[in-house]
């Protein structure tokens, strides 16, 4: 295996994991209208990148439809979890165990639910839910950029293609939810 191989595997299950959770938020968050549509269309740009990065990973020799489940055996592991992830493997959907920060971001909106005496408020839910977008898509742009200087010094034209074509869409939905955070952070902290 070489490291484009190894981008293309890291790439292809961050994609399926950020278009499952765009769908997760877009379907959990269904009357926040501006969320919810575009959460859905963010999504359908990360099952377009899983099938370009399937394609071009049997370029490659890769099948990706064959690799076993994330941190399965089989695959390249890095620090105790599944290759590239430093062992804090997300899962998927929009649960609170997102991220090495997971357990600290549940207790936080277990404190918060606390104080307002009731089950965290759907603005919360939905804060939480867009930082755990926003990391996913700077992850995936964090590959993007890898595969491309990789394709770069490799000379794949192939693959400096596909990056340079997908990369924008995903520092777009990097841009969105931050933006959205920004814009629903102030409303939503300040009235707790």
């Amino acid at each position: 295996m070489n490291g484009s191989t190894l981008v293309l595997r890291a790439l292809h299950r961050g994609e399926n994991r950020l278009a499952g959770r765009l769908t997760t938020v877009a379907h959990d968050h269904r009357a926040e209208h501006e969320v919810h549509h575009v959460a859905t269309d963010l999504a359908r740009w990360s099952r377009e990148h899983v099938d370009l990065l399937g394609a071009a990973a049997k370029d490659h020799g890769l099948n990706l439809d064959e690799l076993p489940p994330e941190g399965g055996s089989g695959a390249t592991q890095w620090s105790g979890g599944s290759e590239w992830s430093g062992g804090t493997e997300r899962s998927s959907g929009s649960g609170s165990g997102a991220g090495a920060d997971g357990g600290v971001a549940a207790a936080v909106l277990e404190e918060a639910a606390e104080i307002v005496g009731r089950r965290p408020e759907p603005g919360l839910l939905l804060l939480r839910d867009l930082r755990d977008l926003h990391l996913a898509a700077t992850e995936n742009s964090l590959y993007w950029e890898m595969l491309a200087q990789a394709a770069q010094a490799g000379r794949d034209d192939a693959l400096l293609a596909l990056a340079s074509s997908c990369h924008p869409q995903t520092l777009r939905q990097m841009r969105w939810s931050n933006t959205m955070i920004k814009t629903l952070s102030p409303q939503i902290l300040t009235s707790l």
